[in-house]
């Protein structure tokens, strides 16, 4: 492993388990639509991609309905559903010892921004990122792994990838780090498989697991 400086971290499932906030906030969208999914176990695979195109890749929805039923999510997410999650046991020593040793921190989420910021400042965690960046709802505006990436890297001035790792628990975060030219690590207490992570550069079962990997 190398001695990364800059750490980037994926949001839901890698610092946080948002699953009752995302599966039920879905569970409304669908409901908007005439579409009643009981067991939350089944939307799982919300958790980890873009919104909009978890509606389409996962349910067949057209861009337009995809469109519609991000807008119900939201509805009910920014209300509710934002703080239905929880920190992962681990998390905020391992931060905090990040910073101590003097690293850079920032996240790189598909979340809309403004959400993932006001969730780490729920949590007490806001403190120890240099830089939080996350999707925009805007029409057009960053959505994909790959372009919070590169919003993430250009703030936090980094011109040598080879300092910088993403860490996540999907093959989203894999794949994104991997177009913009930086390693990756994955991590298996979130949602995601070791399948997802053939290219990364290491596997992280636990929370402590990712402190060894880090530090």
């Amino acid at each position: 492993m190398k001695n990364y400086d800059v750490i980037l971290f994926d949001l839901d499932g890698t610092l946080t388990d948002p699953e009752l906030g995302i599966t039920s906030c879905v569970q409304y969208a669908l409901r908007h639509f005439g579409i009643e999914v009981e067991d939350r176990k089944k939307l799982r695979p919300f958790i980890g991609p873009p919104l909009v195109d978890g509606f389409m890749e996962l349910l067949g929805f057209s861009r337009e309905m995809a469109e519609e039923a991000a807008q119900k999510y939201r509805e009910r997410f920014a209300e509710k559903g934002i703080f239905e999650n929880q920190i992962y046991p681990g998390i905020d020593s391992l931060l905090e010892k990040l910073k101590q040793q003097g690293k850079l921190v920032g996240t790189a989420t598909s979340k809309p921004e403004e959400f993932a910021r006001r969730i780490l400042e729920h949590f007490g965690l806001d403190g120890y990122f240099d830089e939080i960046t996350g999707a925009e709802m805007t029409i057009g505006g960053r959505r994909s792994k790959e372009d919070v990436l590169r919003c993430a890297l250009d703030r936090m001035g980094v011109e040598d990838k080879s300092r910088a790792v993403l860490v996540g628990d999907r093959k989203y975060d894999i794949e994104g780090a991997a177009k913009v030219g930086i390693d990756a690590i994955g991590v298996l207490y979130g949602f995601g498989s070791r399948e997802e992570f053939s290219g990364a550069v290491a596997v992280a079962e636990t929370v402590a697991d990712l402190e060894k990997l880090l530090l």
